[in-house]
């Protein structure tokens, strides 16, 4: 007998997993995709993830071998993690806090990883905060059977650059694929509506939905709000648009719900713009479709036009999307400082994968393995977790990816624009104007909230407190926040990143 234990996603291609194994198309959601788990197990065992599309994480109970077998999809969009206890039995969950009750789990700091942290703003990486809890990493399988526990890889990323095709083949490729997967991405009895900002992804896939709604996030400050232009992607193409003002109150008073929600910290600013999203989304869906993927699959981001400028030095320097504090500083400011410790070392193996190949291509792949698993995937799923909001990501997609990998950098990221072959793509169901916008990223006006007395008051007092004696050196990040408060706003993020830290810190092991 093959029982579920833990179970969260969505599997896109259930039709056809349901006629090959044999299910019952009828049945429920949740019973269609236990059957089609338990049923893909016994048929094709530890190679059963390469025949699904979409999202998942899940753990499962073989009688027969006596042995738990658990699986993460291949990019991480859901998080799983496991913990071995003193008296070696197993705990695992596709959240923390169910870890944290279980018998035998014992709650410690790795304070490791606040090394980590420092330079990423995120847990990248097999750790966590918490001493012995390890998070099953994208693409790998998990299976304990009489006390022995083994991890393997099931999926790597590979990138083998086609010479063969055109700008325009390539985009027709996109668009097509993109087309498939939506006849995927939902049920035709579910109603969704989607995310949408002023830039490519998300209006790409507002147009390729039916989605009769689209949801934005705005500010008063008229310099910040990309709002205004997703008015005219929804006006363009017919669909009602709701607006969330985000004000600065709002944003600060909801910092440890997200961080105690988020079950780890997280120092990126825009998570908790985006929490407050799902907030006023959650009012009148369950359900809505977000553009996360593209930028590292296809060369979204601005700093990937200096990637022929970096060059091979990129594997002494490039861990991911974010780099905010170097070695020398972190050992001031941090009272235990492990030289061991180095985020240089999550990110070597990725490098030797892609050996060989253009430094774009390089950077890509370490921001698919570290930054979207440790950073975006999990803001996404634990924040719209909750407040009862589904999310679905249609960029993030095994078959979207297989054109990336495919793709020569030439058409990913030129000297006029990034995400060239996408946004050729997605004129062809938007106008220009809107497809080939220039990328501004989730703006966030927090560099000028965090240094506001009207706001900062909390930031203030943890920066003072003897619970931040215990990892900093006081007069060192002090130091930090007035120099910030001074007019340097490029240390916006090391406050921030020392921040989020602190109050989920109390969150976990001062309150409770």
């Amino acid at each position: 007998m093959i029982s579920i234990c833990d179970y969260r996603g969505h599997i896109r291609n259930w039709r056809d997993l349901c006629s090959e194994l044999g299910i019952n198309k009828e049945l429920s959601r949740e019973n269609r995709e236990k059957e089609i788990i338990i049923k893909s197990y016994q048929k094709w065992g530890k190679e059963m993830a390469n025949h699904f599309y979409g999202m998942f994480a899940f753990a499962l109970f073989d009688t027969a071998e006596n042995k738990y077998f658990c699986l993460r999809d291949h990019f991480g969009t859901k998080p799983f993690y496991y913990y071995i206890t003193n008296d070696n039995k197993l705990l695992f969950g596709t959240n923390i806090s169910k870890i944290l009750v279980e018998e035998g789990f014992v709650k410690e700091l790795n304070v490791d990883m606040l090394q980590i942290y420092m330079t990423l703003t995120y847990v990248a990486g097999e750790d966590t905060f918490f001493k012995g809890v390890k998070k099953l990493m994208p693409g790998h399988l998990l299976e304990f059977k009489d006390g022995v526990l083994t991890i393997e890889r099931y999926w790597t990323p590979t990138f083998k650059p086609d010479e063969s095709k055109s700008l325009e083949e390539w985009a027709d490729e996109i668009h097509e694929t993109l087309k498939c997967v939506f006849t995927e991405v939902k049920d035709e009895d579910e109603i969704a509506e989607s995310f949408l900002s002023g830039g490519v992804d998300s209006s790409y896939v507002l147009a390729m939905s039916d989605a009769k709604r689209a949801d934005s996030c705005g500010y008063d400050e008229e310099r910040f709000d990309e709002s205004r232009v997703a008015a005219k992607t929804a006006e363009l193409l017919n669909v009602k648009h709701s607006v969330a003002i985000i004000q600065p109150k709002d944003f600060f008073d909801i910092v440890p719900f997200v961080m105690y929600n988020m079950e780890q910290p997280l120092g990126d600013a825009s998570a908790i713009v985006f929490t407050l999203g799902c907030r006023a989304t959650a009012e009148h869906t369950k359900l809505c479709y977000s553009g996360e993927g593209a930028d590292e699959f296809f060369g979204g981001y601005n700093m990937y036009r200096n990637a022929e400028r970096y060059g091979d030095n990129l594997k002494t320097f490039y861990v991911g999307n974010t780099n905010i504090m170097k070695e020398d500083e972190k050992q001031r400011i941090l009272k235990y400082y492990n030289p061991n410790v180095l985020p240089i070392n999550l990110v070597k193996d990725i490098y030797g994968e892609t050996e060989g190949l253009d430094p774009l291509t390089k950077m890509s792949d370490v921001d698919i393995q570290i930054w979207l698993e440790g950073d975006i995937y999990l803001n996404v799923d634990k924040m719209s977790t909750a407040f009862g909001l589904e999310i679905r990501m249609p960029l993030t997609d095994l078959r979207i990816f297989d054109i990336a990998s495919r793709m020569p950098s030439k058409y990913k990221v030129n000297d006029e624009t990034n995400k060239v072959a996408f946004r050729t793509a997605a004129s062809k169901v938007l106008p220009d104007e809107i497809a080939f916008r220039k990328k501004l990223g989730f703006i966030v006006p927090i560099r000028i909230w965090l240094a506001d007395e009207r706001y900062n008051a909390d930031v203030r007092a943890k920066f003072k407190s003897d619970m931040a004696a215990q990892f900093f050196d006081l007069n060192e990040i002090n130091a930090i926040f007035d120099d910030y408060v001074g007019g340097n706003s490029d240390n916006w993020r090391k406050v921030w990143t020392i921040y989020t830290f602190l109050v989920w810190y109390e969150e976990y092991f001062v309150k409770r």
